[in-house]
């Protein structure tokens, strides 16, 4: 890793920068792959899942005998292992149901707000040399927890033309209703647009590369929501004398594994600090089957030293990581000072890694800086609010003349009138109460 020493807060933005393709090379490429689905759907997709995954695929759906058969390739311990994690993420995900609350905002004027599920919603997880079966629990539970009645999944095939057995058997554990051997630009199109085979949905969920988070971006114009902008894995490290240097090391090396154009920063107020970790890097590099694409990632991150905590938090709150990992003394106050972050660990002992599979947070975050802005995945990210309000005669009384004052007020005079004849019904209510009360005296 480059070490920067004490950066000038005018660096800072520059040394906050990722590693990125140019976005004019991507949205060309991203305009025309979606300009063929759209025309030729099926055709389209298949051909260019020939092109980029698997040269003689014949088809890309993935039948239920496929499915039912992965189960039993898959190891007891794993099964195990998913599910202990599957279970977490089900308990953290399920606390975050919100109960309707109703508030009567002006007397006989009731407000109140409902959660509703998205009907139909794509999940893509990224595959080939790392297949994510761990993206498919954080995606497919809390879309089944939140009633999505449709859950459709999409991941490339790997050289064989297959998909990873844990994926699938995950997939089915999870309660995703179609898997697709999709992955890349054409699955994004298929599930944007919908084609003879692929359902279109109406949000599109995952983590992929530059070219997913491209095609994931183009898809909002066409009228799918996304979950965020979500690219390649980051994470950032805090580190002071009392960290375990083995542990940083690890912990950079875990992000730096997913990609070549991952990015693992490390900051800290101890020069000892930053040497001793490189050299746990190094010895830990050797080991690793993913050492290659490790090795690429590192080029592009940095150890930067700075004169005290506060500087590092200061940065790290403009570099807004999707990780970020507070391995010093006190991380509980010191994490009272984060703005920015995709999911904050506290401590030596709270591993990246635990939340990317099993501690029951969601490991679907936003990078790149857009965790100045988005929150991770969650409950809320499967549901939309729908607000509700119930107005009587009372409440008609109450905020009828603000209503008609404002909508005059816009030159909105329909709206006006919606609330005059209101007005009015009640008013001519009132003098015929009044008038038969006089009659009866």
């Amino acid at each position: 890793m480059k070490i920067i020493s004490n950066p000038s807060p005018s660096k800072w933005e520059k040394l906050s920068e990722r590693p990125m393709i140019k976005q004019q090379k991507l949205m060309k490429t991203v305009d025309k792959v979606f300009y063929d689905i759209h025309r030729k759907g099926d055709k389209a997709v298949l051909s260019y899942s020939r092109r980029f995954d698997f040269p003689d695929q014949e088809s890309f759906i993935v039948r239920s005998e496929t499915i039912d058969e992965a189960a039993k390739l898959v190891s007891e311990r794993l099964k195990q292992s998913i599910e202990l994690a599957r279970k977490n993420i089900e308990v953290f995900h399920r606390s975050q149901i919100e109960e309707a609350v109703k508030v009567e905002t002006a007397p006989g004027v009731v407000c109140w707000r409902e959660s509703r599920p998205i009907e139909r919603v794509g999940i893509y997880v990224p595959g080939g040399t790392a297949p994510l079966f761990s993206t498919v629990l954080m995606l497919a539970v809390p879309a089944m927890i939140a009633g999505c009645s449709e859950i459709v999944l999409c991941t490339p095939p790997d050289k064989e033309g297959k998909i990873d057995p844990a994926i699938l058997y995950t997939a089915k554990l999870a309660g995703v209703t179609k898997v697709f051997a999709l992955g890349g630009i054409q699955a994004i199109g298929a599930m944007t647009f919908g084609t003879e085979t692929v359902p279109k949905v109406y949000k599109i969920f995952g983590p992929g590369n530059q070219y997913v988070m491209a095609a994931k971006r183009s898809s909002q114009y066409y009228g799918v929501a996304i979950d965020m902008p979500a690219g390649p894995s980051e994470v950032l490290i805090i580190a002071d004398q009392t960290c375990n240097p083995s542990f940083v090391a690890a912990d950079l090396l875990s992000q730096a594994e997913h990609g070549p154009d991952s990015q693992v920063i490390l900051l800290s107020c101890n020069k000892k600090v930053i040497k001793e970790v490189n050299k746990e890097i190094d010895n830990q590099l050797v080991a690793l089957p993913r050492q290659d694409i490790a090795i690429q990632a590192l080029k592009n991150s940095k150890a930067i030293l700075f004169k005290d905590i506060e500087d590092c938090i200061a940065f790290s709150n403009l570099y807004a990581p999707e990780h970020l990992i507070l391995a010093v003394e006190n991380p509980s106050l010191v994490s009272r000072e984060v703005i920015n972050a995709g999911s904050v660990f506290l401590g030596n002992w709270s591993c990246e890694s635990a939340g990317d599979y099993a501690s029951g947070t969601n490991h679907t975050l936003p990078t790149s800086g857009f965790a100045k802005s988005f929150s991770g995945v969650s409950l809320d990210s499967f549901i939309k609010k729908i607000t509700f309000q119930q107005i009587s005669e009372e409440g008609i009384r109450s905020i009828g003349n603000a209503v008609e004052t404002m909508a005059e007020a816009e030159k909105l005079y329909a709206h006006k009138n919606a609330m005059t004849l209101r007005q009015g019904v009640l008013a001519e209510k009132l003098i015929t109460n009044i008038e038969n009360s006089d009659e009866e005296v």
